[in-house]
């Protein structure tokens, strides 16, 4: 557990930051409340009395470097990671301490493997980008099914979402990525990402029980095309989103999650299936779980718990995957999520 341990919260107020910060305490971490909005901050830690507040802007480094001051870790939870991914990591470099981040966006992630491997490498520093319910726990799945593989032929990602409810900072990373990429869409095919014009295509997919037989949109693309080719020798990786999930973000109309429980998560479910082919063999994993914003707390919270904890099998840039033993790591989110593993 994190027995005191310090570790900054930067988009601390955020609807996936205060998850985070819930699952620090939780876990026995002293989580410090940062970010650009002191007001929120200090609204936040009326509610979280004895927690330090750290103001700070991506546009100051030396405000940065207050907010990481003595601290173990960080994970970066404000959007868009466009903006603010670079700044906060290289505070963490300057720090030499672990970051862990919760980015969705594909260009923001593969910025970060760009910009940054050699770099942290060189200062024996974890990052760890997209540790999140897209791109983290997919890229857990494939590399817990692909097992002793280390190439396979291609790679299928399919999200059974009940709904979704996206949150502000959801709609606004999006609308970043959409204008990084002149408004195209991205597959990862032929070793590589391409941009596309066309819509893409509508299809079905055999969920495990309950879910059986779904409407999907295909190549509805997200973070895992930057995971898991990062550490798996893949050609094609597809990835899958229920077709009621897709409508709900795309209208305009859709209100943000509302919470039903305690723990302040909303009533959303989800069924995540990996598949892994490679010379007429198949592999699959899975993973079920309740509420994508809520779960990508655990995520980011285990992988600060194993980076500080000497779990992590690497330094420099590393995705889930690359950096801890998927099953593993997949086994100690119970009770938040349950996995179906190959044996």
């Amino acid at each position: 557990m994190g027995t005191g341990r310090v570790v900054a919260v930067f988009g601390a107020y955020g609807h996936t930051g205060r998850f985070v910060v819930a699952e620090l305490l939780e876990r026995g971490f002293t989580p410090v409340l940062a970010g650009r909005d002191e007001s929120r901050l200090l609204a936040l830690a009326d509610s979280r009395p004895g927690l330090g507040v750290r103001p700070a802007t991506v546009d100051d480094p030396a405000s940065l470097d207050r907010a990481l001051a003595g601290a173990d870790a960080v994970v970066n939870c404000a959007g868009p990671f466009a903006t603010t991914a670079a700044p906060v990591i290289e505070a963490a470099l300057r720090a030499g301490i672990p970051y862990v981040d919760v980015a969705a966006e594909i260009e923001a992630n593969l910025d970060t493997f760009a910009h940054f491997a050699e770099r942290a490498a060189a200062a024996g520093t974890l990052v760890v980008p997209a540790m999140a319910f897209f791109g983290g726990l997919g890229d857990l799945l494939v590399t817990a099914a692909a097992g002793d593989w280390k190439e396979a032929d291609e790679v299928h990602v399919a999200y059974g979402l009940s709904g979704w409810h996206p949150t502000a900072g959801t709609r606004t990373a999006g609308a970043v990525s959409r204008e990084r990429r002149d408004g195209r869409r991205v597959v990862f095919e032929g070793g590589g990402l391409r941009y596309r014009d066309d819509a893409p295509p509508a299809l079905e997919w055999t969920f495990p029980e309950p879910l059986g037989v779904r409407s999907v949109i295909g190549e509805f693309t997200m973070a895992d095309v930057v995971t898991v080719p990062s550490h798996l020798g893949v050609p094609e990786v597809r990835t899958y989103m229920t077709a009621e999930a897709a409508r709900d973000l795309a209208s305009p109309d859709t209100p943000a999650p509302a919470a039903v429980d305690g723990r302040g998560r909303s009533d959303q479910t989800f069924l995540v299936e990996a598949v892994v082919r490679s010379g007429g063999e198949e592999r699959r994993a899975v993973a079920r779980g309740r509420d994508i914003y809520a779960v990508s707390a655990p995520l980011a919270v285990e992988a600060v718990e194993r980076a500080l904890t000497g779990r992590a099998g690497t330094v420099g840039v590393a995705s889930a995957g690359a950096a801890f033993d998927a099953a593993a790591f997949l086994r100690a989110l119970s009770p938040h999520v349950s996995v179906d593993l190959p044996r």
